[in-house]
């Protein structure tokens, strides 16, 4: 990072540290409020009025842009909450060894919280900056979804601060979909009269055969089915089956043609039902929705004499591919660079934070100046599926 632009690494680590040692498993109130009063502490006179929102029985923290103006406002977007379950830290905590920094729930995300201060910090006039910080992103983001939504849709941009492998920008991002079809059938003696039932599970097998022939290779959707369940005893013609499934796929058409497939799945066997229940949780965050952004970070990280930006795609999802469905431009992976997320061998390298400090400092203020002008114009969506 250049020199005079201060960047403090040890006020990194401390409040790194006083993050990570707040355990904050999905929905756990306690950490996730104990950590927003951290935040709303640190960004007090950086961001404007601050709204504690709870929503299923799970805070969430948002704050407010300062000043309001003809600029669109940024939306940076984080979550507070981890994987790990109340008492890791007992056994996993913080450690600092040189640029080596581990800790439940280091690298996903708590560290890009801090980045994300430390950014607002350096900026100077971050009148034009809002900040979401949710607490149920790893288990779907159930109850923050529609708030990520209302905050975002009347954003220029949408900036990420999820973690980073080996310093690349995250522009494309899988969505997913989760089904679960369900064979009704009749139950009947197995051994007495069999023929009076008709067999769930053989239908499911059918179906399981169906469901999985449904992906592309070539486009990158994957149709897997996964948890499966059916019959009551050994002796009984089971009377009803079910399979989960799991939908993957880089283009939004993929993932609805995947449902409208499923939706014309028909039985086999007579005498049965078919049910099909669920529908796409998050779009893609497909690469186009991130292009004209990257351009931008690559632009800073040039005048800013910082490291050339790369970027990668990636399959997991995460709370951009909901800003992004809306047609709101979005980067994500813009936290420090590391490595092992939800592994107990996480951990962040903490050479990697004053660059990258640098860089979404250097977004917020291109796009403070009005550059979200030069932005690709994208298709508007009222909701996210």
């Amino acid at each position: 990072m250049k020199p005079g632009t201060g960047y403090d690494p040890e006020q990194f680590l401390t409040r790194l540290r006083r993050l990570v040692e707040i355990e904050s498993p999905t929905g756990h109130a306690p950490g996730l409020e104990a950590i927003h009063d951290l935040i709303t502490e640190w960004s007090e006179g950086l961001l404007g009025a601050a709204h504690r929102e709870v929503r299923g029985g799970v805070p969430h923290l948002y704050r407010e842009e300062r000043t309001p103006s003809a600029v669109k406002p940024v939306l940076i977007l984080g979550h507070a909450d981890t994987v790990w379950p109340l008492g890791t830290l007992a056994g996993r905590p913080f450690s600092v060894d040189g640029a080596h920094v581990t800790g439940p729930g280091a690298f996903d995300m708590k560290a890009g919280l801090v980045l994300a201060l430390d950014a607002l910090r350096l900026i100077g006039d971050s009148g034009h900056v809002r900040l979401l910080v949710t607490g149920d992103e790893e288990q779907g983001s159930a109850t923050s979804r529609a708030l990520i939504e209302e905050v975002a849709r009347e954003c220029a941009a949408v900036l990420v601060l999820e973690p980073s492998l080996d310093g690349a920008l995250k522009t494309a991002r899988k969505g997913g979909a989760m089904f679960e079809v369900t064979v009704q059938g009749r139950a009947a003696h197995a051994g007495l009269e069999p023929e009076r039932g008709a067999n769930a599970l053989v239908e499911l097998s059918h179906q399981v055969l169906a469901i999985d022939g449904l992906g592309d290779p070539d486009r990158g959707t994957t149709v897997s089915p996964t948890v499966s369940r059916a019959g009551s005893t050994r002796n009984t013609i089971p009377e009803s089956a079910r399979v989960e499934i799991d939908v993957r796929a880089w283009h939004r058409d993929e993932l609805l043609r995947v449902e409208k497939d499923l939706q014309a799945l028909r039985g086999r066997t007579e005498g049965v039902t078919l049910e099909l229940t669920g529908g796409v949780n998050r779009f893609p965050l497909e690469h186009h929705m991130s292009a004209g952004l990257l351009a931008m970070a690559q632009e800073v990280a040039r005048t800013e004499g910082l490291a050339p930006v790369t970027e990668a795609k990636v399959g997991g999802a995460s709370d951009g591919n909901f800003t992004a469905g809306l047609g709101i431009p979005t980067l994500d992976g813009l936290g420090p660079a590391g490595g092992g997320a939800h592994a107990r061998a996480e951990w962040v390298d903490a050479s990697s934070v004053g660059d990258r400090t640098a860089l979404v400092a250097g977004l917020l203020r291109s796009l403070g100046s009005g550059a979200d002008q030069a932005l690709p114009a994208l298709p508007t969506r009222t909701t996210a599926g």
